[in-house]
């Protein structure tokens, strides 16, 4: 038994490669599907995403029936209270979950003592989660630090068929063996590490003012692949929105998928597509950032297919009203990436981008000049590069989110030193 969820670790990488603050006012509900984003008309407490995982499937090993999934994961909005989403999204069976609850992470499989709360959902202490479907919890009195992690921990009664999983999840999370541990401090029960977040796909976080939400969605360059703990492009973004303070901070929230293209849904290889997937990842979010294109033209695809793809894309944002930025595709020397063919192609969507993608779209941002190798534009400056030509270093990916100018973001405007109903905060 102990081999075969093993398995099913190994290949869920393998296919990607808390005191309550006391509010006395309305708390407004998210609007829409997919990630929370900025909610009522004021400067309310307001439900905000705090954190987010495009979710994959993979064929769910029966071992996992019986056994805790204790997922850690890093909130980017600090609040009074959290809910957890939990997936279903590729299930073509129900899957049963017991026991749910979530606590401040001691840094290993561990609890903060005092900090762990039961989850319900709908009042009950467990849920089945229909095939193709989401189930949201009720709030839990459970204060959410910015940059704290959380741990979920979920006793998965009976798996569905096909899991819902997210592959790269540069943060280590834990299962157990046989048993429910969900409401245990300690992490002895959880011997086994996990490098994927599995079932888990959201936190929301009621904040003391809104929060609005900027979604970077892509392919492996925004899921982080070469990258450490908290280096994507996405983590520096956020760190650069707070440096600049005040309205330009927002939640960043990440639905980069390894592998991903713009223009084809492959969702055991290369996940759904971004339009494929754009009411579960973008939903109401504010804002959102496309950067994809690389594994399109490795794949073939011409610069006309391409620049159609981003087109109906940043169509799609802002018929929803959300702010849309396309970004120029990194460069690359790897493999099929960087053939003559696949640079040419290149050149052309980056052209096209840099010319005339601000007809399509919000604003745009020249991620390509961010990191190019000024001797050699059509390959990664060696500094940006991760080692394989393609991925960025962490310093690359802090060049890439140096090239987005937070003034084209919509911000959060309530975060402006106005005054927020929030009367008290205890321990």
């Amino acid at each position: 038994m102990r081999n075969g969820v093993r398995g099913l670790l190994a290949a869920a990488a393998m296919v990607c490669l808390l005191g309550a603050f006391a509010l006395t006012e309305r708390v407004p509900e998210p609007v829409g599907t997919g990630v929370a984003g900025a909610l009522g008309p004021d400067c309310a407490p307001a439900w905000a995403g705090a954190w987010h995982a495009a979710a994959q499937p993979v064929p769910a090993d029966p071992a996992l029936a019986g056994r805790t999934l204790r997922m850690v994961v890093t909130p980017q909005v600090t609040g009074s209270q959290v809910r957890v989403r939990l997936s279903n999204a590729y299930g073509t069976t129900p899957m049963q979950v017991g026991t749910v609850s979530a606590a401040w992470s001691d840094g290993a499989a561990g609890l903060v003592p005092g900090t762990m709360r039961p989850v319900a959902f709908d009042g009950a202490p467990a849920v089945t989660v229909a095939p193709g479907a989401d189930a949201v919890s009720d709030p839990v009195a459970l204060v959410a630090e910015a940059g704290r992690p959380l741990a979920v921990s979920l006793f998965l009664v009976s798996p569905p068929d096909v899991l819902t999983q997210h592959g790269v999840a540069l943060q280590t999370s834990y299962l157990s063996g046989p048993g429910d541990v969900a409401l245990l401090d300690g992490g002895g029960a959880f011997d086994t590490p996990v490098t994927s977040w599995l079932v888990l796909t959201g936190v929301d976080v009621l904040a003391p003012r809104p929060v609005n939400t900027v979604v970077t969605i892509g392919d492996s360059i925004t899921d982080g692949v070469g990258a450490g703990p908290g280096e994507r492009w996405s983590d520096a973004l956020a760190q650069r929105l707070t440096t600049v303070g005040g309205p330009a901070v927002m939640s960043v929230l990440n639905a980069g998928i390894s592998r991903n293209q713009l223009l084809a849904d492959a969702p055991l290889v290369d996940g759904d597509s971004p339009l494929s997937r754009y009411d579960r990842d973008v939903g109401a979010a504010s804002d959102v950032v496309l950067h994809i294109g690389t594994n399109d033209i490795a794949a073939g695809r011409s610069a006309d297919e391409i620049v159609a793809g981003m087109v109906r894309f940043a169509d799609r944002a802002r018929a929803s009203g959300t702010r849309v930025v396309l970004t120029t595709i990194t460069p690359s020397a790897a493999g099929a990436h960087g053939t003559p063919q696949a640079i040419a192609t290149r050149d052309a969507v980056n052209g096209w981008v840099r010319a005339h993608g601000a007809e399509h779209a919000d604003a745009v941002a020249d991620f390509a000049a961010a990191v190019a190798d000024p001797a050699a534009p059509s390959r990664l400056a060696p500094a940006f590069d991760s080692g394989d030509g393609l991925h960025l270093s962490a310093a690359g990916h802090r060049a890439l989110a140096g090239a987005l100018d937070p003034a084209v973001l919509t911000g959060s405007p309530c975060l402006d030193g106005g005054p927020s109903r929030v009367l008290a905060s205890g321990p």
